[in-house]
């Protein structure tokens, strides 16, 4: 890693780079494509690769803060290459991942290139017909979480869909995620079919977001069964399971791997009156709520404007299970004890469960919510699904590029 950021400094000037501290992108000069120095290359780095099927195109990217390597994000590398950048698309977040989760998020300018940002989290989660008339191709790159309501697989299925609608190529620049290596979870029901689980898959889906891509296409799983002009710039020398890095946090709660590792036990706690810690400094690492018991950890949760502007609970002691020391090299599964524990903790059960049955689409089904009630243990939730997560499995490993 530092021979190649000796190489990119020698070629790039320091001033010009994007700043991630700040989110604000800023012009470079031009890059000259260069070797591979690391034993695994994320398919945006492997420029020489994938640039030349962008001369002569009118192209667009679906990109956010994460969109980047080695601080230098994909806008400018394409600008720097001299690619006709028509816009960008934004997914939930934002272009700079500073909108809260499921917050709005608007149409705009940047400001320093002053490309059109069209948003896929606001009015619109499918791409316009307009917004692609000019386009030939639609550059896809963002540092997924590998779970099902992480709503990146979903904003890629509205994208890959209105791609093969309009005859636009989808290039897609693969990257690991840490969840990439297991399967866990009930399978979508499709009754509870949302933005938040659009596909009859698991929680934890063990692929990697050009595999799901791939998916995606195979499964018919477009409108009408269409398939998308799909190519995938695979990662190289990356073997399945054994990513454990972040560049970039993903989303503004989601700070760092611990949180990462955790959100897919720890979400479900979303569809409840239990905090995950939205409005402190360790969200996705603690849960809480002023109704459970025999805790001896508490928080406060406050508004955080661009992080949790109106958290569960906000300015109230929350009693519950702090994670941020705890050891998750080992969680390779879903914990349902979390959720467990909590449930039979509770002094409020009959008000446990949000009234909007949010759990229900968190979990892809309405049987989470009656394991709890009929106080199953994490072994008995696991068992329950085992079937469903086989069968899975199956169609799963017709699109995997990566050996376990």
């Amino acid at each position: 890693m530092k021979l190649l950021q000796f190489l990119l400094f020698s070629i790039i000037s320091i001033s010009v780079f994007v700043s991630c501290a700040n989110n604000v992108l800023k012009p470079i000069e031009k890059i000259t494509p260069i070797l591979d120095t690391i034993e695994v290359s994320l398919g945006i780095n492997q420029i020489a690769v994938w640039s030349k099927s962008l001369e002569g195109k009118r192209v667009a990217v679906v990109a956010n803060q994460t969109s980047a390597f080695n601080e230098v994000h994909l806008v400018d590398t394409l600008i720097s290459l001299g690619v006709d950048l028509q816009c960008v698309f934004a997914p939930e977040h934002g272009f700079r991942g500073d909108h809260d989760a499921g917050a709005s998020v608007e149409n705009g300018i940047d400001k320093n290139t002053g490309l059109p940002i069209y948003s896929l989290h606001g009015n619109y989660k499918k791409p316009k017909k307009e917004w692609l008339d000019s386009l030939d191709v639609i550059v896809f790159d963002i540092q997924d979480v590998g779970v099902r309501f992480y709503t990146y697989i979903s904003t890629l299925h509205y994208v890959m869909e209105a791609a093969a609608e309009n005859d636009v190529k989808l290039l897609l620049l693969d990257r690991p995620n840490i969840h990439d290596g297991y399967v866990d979870g009930p399978v979508l029901d499709k009754q509870f079919k949302s933005f938040i689980g659009m596909h009859p898959v698991p929680v934890v889906y063990g692929m990697t977001i050009g595999e799901y891509g791939r998916m995606i296409n195979g499964e018919g799983w477009l409108k009408d069964s269409m398939k998308c002009e799909l190519d995938v710039i695979q990662v190289k020398n990356y073997i399945r399971g054994t990513w454990d890095s972040l560049e970039i946090s993903p989303s503004p709660n989601l700070p760092n791997i611990q949180s990462i590792k955790l959100y897919p036990s720890l979400c479900f706690f979303e569809g409840t009156t239990v905090s995950v810690g939205r409005g402190t400094d360790y969200p996705f690492q603690v849960y809480g709520a002023p109704h459970l018991e025999n805790y001896t950890f508490s928080f406060i949760p406050v508004s955080k404007p661009g992080f949790s502007k109106y958290p569960k609970h906000e300015n109230v002691k929350c009693n519950g299970a702090d994670f941020r020391l705890e050891n998750s090299d080992t969680l390779k599964e879903i914990d349902w004890s979390f959720l467990v524990n909590a449930y039979q903790q509770s002094k409020a059960k009959k008000s446990f469960f949000l009234k909007n049955n949010f759990i229900n689409l968190l979990a892809g089904t309405d049987s989470l919510k009656a394991w709890l009630k009929l106080d199953y243990t994490n072994q008995q939730i696991k068992e329950s699904y085992q079937s469903e997560l086989d069968e899975f499995k199956l169609i799963r490993s017709k699109y995997l590029y990566y050996k376990e």
